[in-house]
């Protein structure tokens, strides 16, 4: 229930917003609130994906509101595959939002600095983040299949890749990208790629000046879309790729 309450929250947040110019309230564009839910999706994996929905609707709290799989030996039970599904899935982390973000006007038109919340108030904790870490090739192969079945990257894959650093994936990426050009978070995910991997010519450019320099306040910070911006991200994330070292 809590989890229904903070999800209905935050559409409501985002349904209106307030104008300081005349005081009133007014709601976002249909494009861009349409766009504002596609940036929210998550990608679902195919293993055991009934099972794994079934043992997180029986989840319980602990005294902090964090939320994990009541027996461990139900999680122990689970294959590699399913725990990738449960931890893609869902975030046993909680960490109260204290103010909801208000909407950014013409959000499809905008490429911006961070992603969206993949579980709302939830994210994952620690045991999940090292689970991904140590299990990384395999995540890195799983997701990637899933992709190319789906030609989508929910958000859940998105923060996946930036936790463990799955560079590898760009070509992935940009070609998924490429499909439509819809995806402005995939645009936004290679230059976290890039950032986090510190290459030179994108930490110099103007763009991570305007993007990253104050991370206070990069939550806010966005480039505006055209294709003068997409294609100068995809030629530097293709070019940080061929210039990493290859596997022997």
């Amino acid at each position: 229930m809590k989890k229904i309450v903070a999800v209905l929250l935050s559409v409501f947040a985002y349904s209106v917003c307030f104008s300081q110019e005349d005081g009133t309230w007014v709601e976002p564009s249909k494009e861009s609130q349409a766009y504002h839910e596609y940036r929210l999706k998550i990608s679902r994996p195919p293993d055991g994906l009934g099972k794994v929905l079934a043992l997180i609707a029986k989840a319980g709290d602990d005294e902090d509101e964090n939320t994990s799989l009541p027996p461990k030996k139900e999680y122990m039970a689970l294959s590699m595959r399913e725990k990738l599904t449960y931890h893609l899935l869902h975030g046993e982390s909680y960490s109260q939002n204290c103010d909801a973000m208000p909407p950014v006007p013409d959000e499809h038109k905008k490429i911006f600095a961070q992603l969206p919340d993949a579980f709302g108030e939830y994210s994952w904790s620690q045991r999940q983040q090292n689970f991904m870490k140590a299990n990384r090739d395999s995540v890195i192969a799983l997701m990637s299949a899933s992709i190319q079945r789906s030609n989508r990257v929910g958000v859940n894959y998105k923060k996946a890749i930036i936790d463990i650093n799955g560079r590898e994936m760009i070509p992935l990426l940009i070609s998924t990208y490429n499909r439509d050009h819809k995806d402005h978070d995939i645009l936004t995910l290679l230059m976290i790629l890039m950032k986090n991997n510190e290459y030179a010519p994108f930490l110099s450019s103007a763009s991570y000046k305007k993007l990253y320099a104050d991370e206070g306040t990069s939550y806010q910070a966005f480039l505006n879309f055209n294709t003068a911006n997409e294609a100068l991200i995809i030629e530097r994330a293709t070019a940080f790729y061929n210039g990493l070292p290859k596997k022997g």
